[in-house]
């Protein structure tokens, strides 16, 4: 079956520990991933959600597979937008490797159809987020405040 694929790779300076934590953890979620945070027991087989701050359900579905703090594996359906839903669940993989002084991580989202909207809108979203996490991590503050921030209401200069 076709299959749409968003791969993104990013470089860490952490441990594997801290970045798995960061991953699994829902008061560190709450601020990088723009007041979301994940609920979940992180092993195999057990439910899975991403909850908003007003409790919305956004995404829902299971953990297919947990190795920490090497491999995450969640398989999940997007609830919130008609569009996004009617395309079922999809298959999210991050990767952990240790690489000198940082943690790669390569995170793998893909859905079993093509073209896809939900990879469409995941490939906007997870740069922002885990630039927030990296810088959260590295730093102790976040990049972006807003994942999508509004237009700029300055006049456009000729």
């Amino acid at each position: 079956m076709p299959q749409s694929t968003f791969t993104y790779v990013i470089y860490i300076r952490t441990t594997p520990e801290k970045l798995w934590h960061a991953l699994t953890n829902a008061d560190a979620m709450k601020q990088y991933w723009f007041g979301m945070r994940c609920e979940s027991q992180w092993t195999a087989g057990a439910s899975w959600a991403l909850v908003s701050g007003d409790g919305v359900v956004f995404d829902d579905g299971e953990i297919v597979e947990a190795v920490p703090p090497r491999r995450l594996v969640i398989r999940w359906q997007h609830q919130t937008k008609p569009e996004l839903k009617a395309e079922g669940p999809s298959l999210c993989t991050m990767e952990l490797e240790p690489s000198s002084t940082a943690v790669k991580l390569t995170l793998t989202h893909t859905i079993e159809r093509t073209p896809s909207k939900l990879i469409d809108a995941v490939s906007g979203g997870w740069p922002k987020i885990l630039s927030n996490l990296k810088s959260l991590l590295e730093t102790g503050a976040i990049a972006l405040e807003e994942a999508y921030p509004p237009q700029s209401t300055q006049p456009q200069q000729a």
